[in-house]
Order: structure tokens, then sequence, then C-alpha cells
């Protein structure tokens, strides 16, 4: 059974400062998966961050990642994380840690898997993230 279980997020952070959120993951039965942060505002569509290929690490981002953002993976303690700079009140929402099995020879698909928002085939519950000005 896959699991995907966020955690990082709760307290508010003031603009400017930084957070990391993390993503236990349990289960996936191979490497050859697209690992993706997404976020969603109250309102807004469901907006992806940033994902990595698990096999090899390479890493892709959405336009409201690129630049603050890093994705990451510790294959050892199975987790992923996103870190976060420069916070800004825009980046306030619930955060998804979402997996989805990709073929290693297409493995360039996950960045425009991420960016397009496709409906990963497995998700987390969600960490909130607020940013306070």
């Amino acid at each position: 059974q896959v699991q995907l279980v966020e955690s990082g997020g709760g307290d508010p952070v003031q603009a400017g400062g930084s957070l990391r959120l993390s993503c236990g993951v349990s289960g996936l039965p191979s490497t050859s998966f697209c690992m993706a942060w997404f976020r969603q505002s109250p309102g807004m569509e469901r907006e992806g961050v940033a994902s990595l290929y698990r096999s090899t690490g390479s890493e892709y981002y959405g336009d409201s990642g690129r630049g603050r953002f890093t994705i990451s993976q510790d294959r050892a303690k199975a987790t992923l994380y996103l870190q976060m700079t420069r916070l800004r009140p825009g980046d306030t929402a619930i955060y998804y840690c979402a997996a989805d099995p990709l073929p290693y020879p297409d493995r360039s698909r996950c960045g425009d898997m991420m960016r397009r928002g496709d409906d990963f085939r497995y998700w987390g519950q969600g960490t909130r993230v607020t940013v306070s000005s």
C-alpha cells in the first residue's frame, strides 16, 4: 500500500522566511516514479510547484517554484523534500506530495506532468503553509 505523508507546515511563517516540507514515502514498488509537490489555495486551481524523477533525481520546476524552491529526496530515508525560501504571502496554500508511475524511458515527461497539473495516482493528505506579511 502506497503512503505519502507530508509534514513541515502548520505554524505561520513570516514573509521572507524559509520552510522545509517533508513527504514520507512508503510502498512504492520501484524507483520509476515521478514525485511532485503541488499546492492549492482557496478558490484556486491546483498548481504544480516542483517534481523529481525518483530514479535519477532529475528536478523540474513550475513557475511558482522556480528560483526560490528546491525539490530533493533522500532515498535512504524514503523522504521527498521541498525547501522553500524567500516566502511570500502568495505562497500560502495547502501543499501536497504526489507520485505517479513513469517508465524510465519517459522520465523527461516528469516536468510536464507536474506543470500540467496531471492527476497523479498517489497523493498525500496535504500540509498547510501560511505566510504572514
